[in-house]
């Protein structure tokens, strides 16, 4: 049997709190990506996009509602942060 790395909400809550961001338990993918947004800076946008890069191309499954979070939240808000900062 072949094992898939899997990408939950609890993985990314957990990733998104390694790298600082106050994330609630229980939070949803949503609301996870929510957290991660607010107050965005320099070395966090940095760091966020590195992670989403990394999620998007390691290969694992990602859960619709994880993916859909990224897409709709993570995404959208790092192209307006490197727009609005020239980066």
């Amino acid at each position: 049997m072949m094992h898939a790395d899997l990408i939950d909400q609890d993985d990314l809550r957990e990733r998104l709190q390694t790298l600082g961001f106050a994330v609630p338990a229980g939070a949803t993918p949503e609301q996870a990506c929510e957290h991660a947004v607010i107050g965005l800076d320099a070395p966090r946008a940095l760091a966020l996009r590195k992670l989403v890069e990394q999620m998007l191309g390691s290969g694992a499954v990602m859960l619709p509602a994880v993916r859909e979070a990224i897409s709709r939240q993570l995404l959208p808000a790092l192209a307006q942060y490197k727009e609005s900062h020239g980066g």
